[in-house]
């Protein structure tokens, strides 16, 4: 029948639909015939429905909202691990780009810049060997020099970490030193770095404490009696007697007096210390390395180095030379085991604090007269003051004038230290 077949024959009519069933959809147009213009929709008929909505008063205005793009490194070409990493990590994109934009001046007495990069890799030294040693060491007054002894000679390798951390608590100490004064005499602390020179200052003064609290670990015979004299001093200065019972735990130093410094030493310090570190390098980072002044208007800066990766790929370079020269001295020149603390005994001959205490020793002993000591720790104390607050005081500096005064200022603080220090090592090497 025709109106079963797909194609009628020419000539017959076409078949007739059925009739559609009640509630079924209307059909669909009839397809256009070959040649004819096709229909076109109407133009934009959508958008204009949406406009009328939009335009309809709905009671409150929605601005469209323009996001950003969290991640707007995810495009960028690298490998597929640096890919990886970039796509968890994007945020710190932003810090590595303002690293390698980063320019340090180059110039005769740029050298002086490694020394702060090698006080904080003997820092991170300080941390790794003071963990491992950490395994061994118990802090009481019955096994603390057992423990020191143990790690001594039974732990492998532990000879070479107890060296390793006590060298490089002194050499780090030594290396802020010179850091200290190579940025005061460059005049580095002028505005606007007048908080960086205060944090490094603030980071000085918390290794020295370090230096303290850690004599007494080893609990021998000369950490014992250089640590009753050490805490004997704040004694003279009002209220000092109560300072001096809290920092001992009692009246004399004891086994209660290790205690505290152990907890001083492994846990309020090193979290001192990292506070303020990464505020100082923060600092570091944001206002960059000033040359000295007058550098750049003589035209003595021989031009800028990016910092990453030039200048801390030197900075690594002074890094292994300062590694290589700790294993040299920690091997060739070890310290003393000692003898075990005894309260009870006599002080020995020749018992002096540190190194890097000798100057403030030294100045204790030459004021001998009634009131001395009261009138040393006052200069102490007014003389660690001023020195923090030199960028506020050297207005000079601040307008990038030279300021021979202060210049004269740092080279008396550093012949005091220089002088005392040599006197002290003088009187005792005569006693060995």
């Amino acid at each position: 029948m025709a109106e079963n077949t797909p194609k009628p024959a020419a000539g017959n009519a076409p078949a007739k639909p059925n009739p559609a069933a009640p509630g079924a959809a209307k059909p669909a147009a009839k397809a256009a015939a070959p040649g004819a213009a096709k229909p076109q929709a109407p133009k934009a008929a959508a958008p204009k429905a949406a406009a009328s909505q939009a335009a309809a008063p709905s009671g409150v205005y929605k601005p469209p909202v323009d996001r950003p793009d969290p991640n707007p490194f995810k495009d960028s070409r690298m490998s597929a691990l640096g890919a990886w990493f970039q796509e968890r990590f994007y945020v710190i994109m932003p810090i590595l780009d303002y690293l390698k934009k980063k320019e340090v001046p180059k110039h005769r007495l740029s050298f002086w810049y490694y020394f702060g990069g090698l006080g904080l890799f003997f820092f991170i030294i300080q941390i790794i060997t003071g963990l491992l040693l950490l395994q061994y060491y118990k802090p009481t007054e019955a096994e603390a020099f057992s423990s020191f002894l143990f790690i001594q000679g039974e732990v492998p390798f532990g000879w070479l970490l107890r060296q390793v951390h006590a060298w490089s608590a002194n050499l780090m100490i030594m290396m802020l030193f010179i850091h200290m004064f190579s940025t005061f005499f460059m005049k580095s602390y002028r505005k606007p770095r007048e908080l960086m020179w205060v944090s490094g200052f603030i980071l000085l003064v918390l290794s020295l404490g370090f230096g303290f609290t850690g004599y007494l670990l080893p609990w021998n015979e000369l950490a014992f009696f250089a640590t009753q004299v050490g805490t004997e001093v704040p004694k003279v200065a009002p209220g000092g007697a109560f300072m001096v019972e809290i920092l001992r735990g009692g009246p004399d130093v004891s086994g209660e007096t290790l205690t505290r410094m152990f907890s001083l030493h492994v846990v309020l310090l090193p979290g001192l210390v990292m506070l303020v570190l990464a505020a100082h390098l923060t600092l570091v980072q944001i206002l960059g390395t000033s040359a000295p002044i007058g550098y750049k208007e003589a035209g003595l800066i021989k031009g800028y180095e990016k910092f990453f990766p030039t200048f801390l790929a030197k900075d690594g370079i002074g890094w292994l030379i300062g590694f290589a020269l700790l294993v040299y001295l920690a091997v060739m020149f070890p310290w003393e085991v000692g003898v075990k603390a005894d309260a009870l005994a006599s002080a020995p001959v020749g018992i002096k604090p540190e190194w890097y205490f000798w100057a403030q020793f030294q100045l204790l002993k030459d004021f001998k007269f009634e009131g001395g000591e009261l009138m040393a720790i006052i200069l102490f104390t007014i003389g660690g003051v001023v020195w923090m607050l030199v960028p506020f005081i050297d207005r000079q500096a601040s307008q990038e004038k030279k300021s021979p005064l202060f210049t004269i200022f740092g080279i008396l603080v550093l012949a005091f230290l220089v002088v005392n220090t040599y006197r002290v090592y003088a009187e005792y090497s005569m006693l060995k």
